[in-house]
């Protein structure tokens, strides 16, 4: 009989992903769901006898999936994966009843060691408990896989064949609108790839503070120059913050790591970090250059293992201090044009720290970014 198997994420690279490292012979029904709300009804209807459960989610994240569970007694056994790593996050999830926690990109080899170790794959057991399906687990995996892939090549051509309709046009128009556009499929892959690069740098942070990060989803958008102070929607528009710029460059990649923090942030900072002088601009300007080194650094390597691609970084530029946002942005505005731009806001539980980390890719690298992700999809 098959287990039914619940795997819940928001990310459709993300589930696909972790559809595709479960063991080959193993007789599952797999179903998903794309946020925490979803899961809970799934497992109510029987589609998760165990449940592979993101924690960064909207409309419910993993942690109060967890406490759903737990709070009103589901029959699941959860295995958590994602890509905050902080020893923190490990410890909460597995207080609210998960069995273990495996972090993003999610490893083939690791998810089939804990899935044996609890118990809940057997080797070789749905061969013999299942003969009719004994001769074929091939069949079976490629079922699973029939469902997940389509999606990656489907919405991409049905993109293409919109936008370049007659036959003769084709080659001239595709280019650009491809170059020009960023349809959801790869918004997501890029959302993913940024979801586990900032886990790698909260994780930083959250040991060298002694802190839980709160990370948040980042936003992914391609963008003009004009709406980079709109895209900082987690920073406030009336308070005034400073600002530290590094470029970064790869194989055919280039950019920038902006960080952005609220000037009324620098206080609980300093106390954490143990800064025992007294505030002032040229302190503020070694706090934020400490926060820069930690989190541009943290989250470029993240980027830079999944793309198996280093990036060199130049020296940091401080963009101004005590300023607003649309000044710090207009400071290097005739360096960007259209960008693809990452956003993160990571916040610090029990202080009222703001600090934004924005990437800024060139339009010229998406075309090698795209190449590379389509490696992931694979």
């Amino acid at each position: 009989m098959s287990t039914p198997l619940l795997i819940c994420d928001d990310s459709n690279m993300a589930r696909k992903q972790v559809a595709r490292s479960l063991p080959d012979d193993w007789d599952v029904d797999i179903s998903f769901a794309v946020n925490g709300a979803e899961g809970i009804e799934a497992i109510k209807a029987g589609k998760g006898d165990v449940l592979l459960l993101d924690l960064n989610m909207p409309v419910m994240d993993g942690y109060q999936v967890l406490e759903t569970i737990l709070k009103e007694d589901l029959p699941t056994l959860v295995i958590v994966i994602s890509g905050d790593i902080q020893p923190e996050a490990h410890q909460r999830v597995t207080g609210l009843g998960a069995l273990d926690f495996i972090q993003k990109p999610v490893n083939k080899e690791k998810l089939t060691e804990i899935l044996s170790a609890y118990g809940i794959f057997t080797k070789g057991k749905a061969d013999t408990a299942n003969p009719v399906k004994a001769g074929s687990p091939a069949k079976a995996d490629s079922d699973i896989k029939k469902v997940l892939l389509p999606p990656v090549t489907a919405e991409p051509v049905k993109a293409v064949e919109k936008a370049t309709p007659p036959v003769v046009s084709k080659e001239p128009s595709a280019a650009p609108e491809q170059e020009l556009s960023l349809d959801p499929e790869l918004r997501d892959c890029y959302q993913e790839i940024a979801n586990v690069a900032m886990g790698r740098a909260g994780d930083l942070l959250a040991r060298i503070l002694d802190v839980f990060v709160m990370l948040p989803i980042p936003n992914v958008n391609l963008i003009e120059v004009s709406e980079l102070s709109m895209a900082l929607s987690a920073v406030e528009s009336h308070e005034s913050t400073s600002g530290i710029c590094q470029g970064f460059i790869g194989a055919g990649i280039s950019g920038e790591a902006l960080l952005i923090l609220n000037d009324s942030s620098f206080q609980d900072v300093a106390s954490l970090m143990n800064y025992q002088c007294t505030l002032d601009e040229g302190t503020e300007l070694e706090l934020l250059m400490d926060m820069a080194n930690i989190l541009i650094g943290a989250c470029l390597n993240g980027l830079s293992e999944q793309l198996d691609m280093p990036f060199s970084q130049g020296h940091p530029v401080v963009l101004g201090q005590h300023r607003k946002i649309s000044e710090l942005i207009a400071t290097n505005a005739a360096k960007w044009k259209r960008t693809l731009a990452i956003e993160i806001s990571y916040g610090i539980e029990n202080y009222p720290i703001k600090c934004d980390l924005l990437l800024l890719f060139t339009e010229e690298s998406l075309k090698t970014l795209n190449h590379k992700i389509s490696y992931l999809l694979e």
